[in-house]
Parts: structure tokens; sequence; C-alpha cells
């Protein structure tokens, strides 16, 4: 096994970590789950936003990249069920933002971080990842255009867990600067608004992606 066969997978990965970078629904979630409960579930909801770029990796190498661009209709109906979940999502953090500004807001139960299982933490992660398939053709396009005509033993593997750790890591360092004692003292003192224009955020990119603005 020579290394020097492997070195298309670094523009792959490089390509992909520029656009998990670049604001979005997911970044928007992680936001406002690590203001809004601890660093220990936006971590895990990191993880989940990582499997959720694992599958697509997946997904993506097994051909769903060609079946999305062959199927406009199955795509056409991926991105309205992604849209209206990312509406439901942000209404979650609307009626949220209603709470008073005395105590903790977050999404599930005013954000009180012990009544917050670590699975809802990942699920939402997760969901919110793969409400995008937008997310899932950038992915499938990555690789389509690094992808040499004969692949080196592993080479899927290798993408995929590269995809995830990529993911994972970037949305790790968003939550560790979050969660911040400086974070969360702005959070705290404009909590409802950050909540509310991150719920408009959101809102608008759902609609967008479900019904094509």
């Amino acid at each position: 096994m020579n290394i020097n066969d492997y070195l298309f997978i670094v523009p792959i990965i490089l390509a992909n970590l520029l656009g998990v970078m670049s604001p979005g629904p997911s970044f928007i979630f992680i936001a406002q789950r690590t203001l809004t409960t601890s660093r220990k579930h936006g971590l895990i909801s990191a993880l989940g936003l990582g499997t959720g770029a694992a599958i697509f990796a997946i997904l993506s190498c097994l051909g769903l990249f060609v079946i999305l661009e062959a199927a406009p209709f199955l795509y056409g109906a991926l991105k309205v069920l992604g849209g209206l979940y990312l509406l439901f999502l942000a209404y979650r953090i609307w009626n949220s933002s209603k709470g008073d500004d005395s105590g903790e807001s977050g999404l599930i139960d005013n954000g009180r971080d012990k009544d917050i299982s670590i699975s809802a933490s990942y699920f939402l992660g997760l969901m919110t990842q793969l409400s995008n398939p937008k997310t899932a053709i950038v992915i499938g396009s990555i690789i389509m255009a690094f992808l040499p005509t004969e692949t080196p033993p592993y080479t899927f593997i290798i993408i995929t867990v590269l995809m995830f750790l990529s993911d994972w890591a970037w949305y790790s360092i968003v939550v560790v600067a979050l969660s911040t004692k400086s974070a969360q003292k702005a959070y705290n003192r404009f909590k409802k608004s950050i909540n509310r224009v991150a719920s408009g955020l959101l809102a608008f990119m759902g609609a967008k992606l479900a019904f094509n603005l």
C-alpha cells in the first residue's frame, strides 16, 4: 500500500471542510444548541452532524449522487421533507424564546440541561444534517470530482471516516468557542433576540429548501 495512491483524498476532505465551515442550517443549529444547553450536549450534537456527513458519504459512494441527479422527483421530495424539518426546528426555537429572560431557554423543556437526554441531542444533530439533501449533492459532487477511475483498497472507508472527522471536528470547535463564559454571558443578555434570529434564519432556509424559493 503506497500512501501516494491516496493523495487524491486530500482535496476531497479540504473541499468538504470548506463547505462545512460556510454558514448554513447545521451551523445555526449547533450554535443555538450549545448556547441553550451546555458544552456536553453541543458536542453530542456535533457527533450527530458528523454521523450525518458520514452517511451522505457512504450513500454517495454507493451511487445516491447519480440517482438524485437522474431522478429530479426524488430529489424534490427529499428537499420538501428536509425543508419541513427545518421549519419545525425553527418553530421549536422560536417557541423557546417566549420564556422570560431570567432563566435558561432552549429547545427542550426551556433548556434545562438535566432534562435533556444525550440521545435527543445526538438525534437532533443527525436529523439536522440529513434534512438538507443539498449536502448530499455537494458531498457527492466533491467525491466524484476527485475520485480516480481506479481506487486503491479501502478508499471509501477512509473517505467516510475522514468526512465524519472533518464535520465533527469543525462543529466541536464551534461548540467549545460558544460554550466559554464570555459567550454564555453575552447569550444570557440577548438570548431572546438570538433565539428569534436563529429561528428566522432556519425558517428562511427551510422555506427556501421546501418550496424552492
